[in-house]
C-alpha cells in the first residue's frame, strides 16, 4: 500500500480512523488537530509527525482524511487565501472528508480542490467508535464516480458497508437526514422513558416491551439503558446533535417544509448546551425529560 495517509482532526473517530488503517498496513504519515498535545500523542503511538501547519501535512501526503467539527472549520482548513491542505503544490492528491457538514460545503471545497489539480471526496460516517477502530464504518459517498472508485480500497478497510450516492453534496444530505431521524428517535425514547419512570413503572419491563412493538428503534437499544443508569460517556455529543438537526433543519427550510418534530429535537439538544450539558452524549437529553 504505497499511499501515505495524513489525518486532519483527531478526536474519537479520527485517531481510531488512523489506528486502524496503520494497523492494516497504510503509511499513516501525519496528524493534526487544533489539539496539539493529543497529536503529538497519536502521533508518537502511530510513530509519524505532528506537523503545527496544515501546508505540511498535505506536501508529505497523497491521501488527507479530514474529520472536523463543522462548516467554519472546514472553510478554514481548506482556505485558498492562506497556508492551509490547498496550499503548495497539490495536483494529484485526493481529500477524503468525513466530517457532517452543509452538503454546499462539500460542493465548494470539490470545486477548490479541483481548480487546483486535486481531488475532494465526502465520506459520510453512520457510525460510531468502536467500528471506527475495527473498520466496520458505514460510509455514505459523494463526488464524481471515478474518484469514488480510486478511493474504494482504502475506504473498504475503514467500512463493512460503503455506498455511492452520487455527486458532491449528496451523501452529506442523506447523512443529515439519517442523524435528524436518529435524534428525533433519541428524545423521543428519552420522553416514553421518563413518562414510565414517574408513572412508576419498572423501566426494565418497560424498554423489554418497547423491543417487541412499534416503540422499537435502533437507539432503544444503544441508549436505554444509559439513559435509566445515566450513564453519558460521550460517543455521539449532544453539541454534535444540535449541530446536525440543525443541518437538517436548514435544509428543510430551503425545501419549504416544516420540520416541527427536528425542530423540537433541535431545541432540546440546544438547551442541553445552554446548560453547560453539550459534551454530554446524546443519550443525556434524558436530563431534561426524567424527574430525578
Amino acid at each position: 500500500m504505497s499511499e501515505r495517509i495524513a489525518f486532519v482532526g483527531v478526536g474519537r473517530m479520527g485517531s481510531n480512523m488512523a489506528r486502524r488503517l496503520k494497523e492494516v498496513g497504510y503509511s499513516v504519515t501525519s496528524v493534526f488537530d487544533m489539539n496539539q498535545e493529543m497529536a503529538t500523542a497519536l502521533a508518537e503511538e502511530l510513530d509519524c509527525q505532528a506537523p503545527q501547519d496544515l501546508t505540511d501535512v498535505a506536501a508529505n501526503a497523497d491521501i488527507v482524511i479530514t474529520v472536523v467539527t463543522d462548516d467554519a472549520a472546514m472553510y478554514e482548513i481548506f482556505d485558498t487565501d492562506q497556508p492551509s491542505l490547498l496550499s503548495g503544490d497539490v495536483s494529484g492528491k485526493l481529500y477524503i472528508n468525513c466530517a457532517t457538514i452543509s452538503p454546499q460545503v462539500h460542493v465548494d471545497i470539490e470545486s477548490r480542490a479541483k481548480s487546483l489539480g486535486a481531488f475532494a471526496l465526502e465520506a459520510c460516517m453512520a457510525s460510531s467508535i468502536t467500528q471506527a477502530r475495527d473498520g466496520s464504518l458505514y460510509l455514505m459517498c459523494g463526488g464524481q464516480k471515478e474518484v469514488f472508485e480510486s478511493a474504494k480500497p482504502l475506504l473498504e478497510k475503514l467500512s463493512s458497508d460503503l455506498r455511492y450516492i452520487g455527486p458532491a453534496g449528496e451523501a452529506a444530505k442523506v447523512k443529515a437526514l439519517v442523524n435528524m431521524v436518529m435524534n428525533i428517535n433519541t428524545a423521543a425514547l428519552a420522553e416514553g422513558l421518563a413518562l414510565g419512570h414517574a408513572l412508576g413503572l419498572d423501566l426494565t419491563m418497560l424498554r423489554e416491551v418497547f423491543a417487541q412493538t412499534g416503540a422499537n428503534s435502533r437507539v432503544l437499544e444503544t441508549d436505554s439503558e444509559d439513559m435509566v443508569n445515566r450513564d453519558f460517556d460521550c460517543y455521539f455529543s449532544a453539541a454534535h446533535a444540535a449541530k446536525d438537526s440543525g443541518i437538517a433543519n436548514q435544509l428543510g427550510e430551503q425545501a419549504g417544509l416544516n420540520l416541527p418534530l427536528s425542530k423540537a429535537t433541535e431545541a432540546q439538544y440546544r438547551e442541553m448546551i445552554a446548560k453547560d450539558l453539550g459534551d454530554l452524549d446524546k443519550s443525556g437529553v434524558a436530563e431534561l425529560t426524567f424527574k430525578r
